[in-house]
């Protein structure tokens, strides 16, 4: 697949998966009925992520207009989400409530935010041979 047309795929899935995480994260953060179903949610892990989902739309549209500073906004995103994971850890071993849910949503989000950060480095690389 052309280079250009999977960026533009990437792109457009961080922009939906921040448009995800904010709808998700905002309705367990700001209506009390959602924030009642949610059962055991981590307060911390909730509110980065729905903060990070505004940035996961940034970042989709620098991916998608090829902006330099998309990697570095990729790789912020990736590494504010693994140290998220790092302090559900802590919290989940100090004997805090958690819900499976959350464990294994960060783990989809690690693997999702340091692939594409990978991935805008070895695009970067490629664009720099060029």
């Amino acid at each position: 697949m052309n280079k250009k047309i999977l960026t533009k795929i990437i792109a457009i899935l961080a922009i939906l998966y921040g448009i995800m995480t904010i709808k998700a994260g905002g309705s367990i953060l700001f209506i009390d009925e959602m924030r009642l179903a949610a059962g055991d949610y981590v307060p911390f892990v909730l509110w980065i992520n729905f903060l990070l989902g505004f940035a996961y739309i940034t970042a989709g549209i620098g991916l998608f207009l090829e902006k330099t500073w998309a990697k570095n906004l990729s790789f912020s995103i990736a590494g504010i989400t693994l140290i998220t994971f790092v302090a559900l850890g802590s919290h989940i071993a100090l004997g805090g409530l958690f819900k499976t849910k959350t464990l294994k949503a960060m783990v989809v989000r690690s693997v999702v935010w340091v692939g594409i950060a990978f991935y805008t480095l070895k695009k970067t690389k490629t664009n720099n041979q060029n």
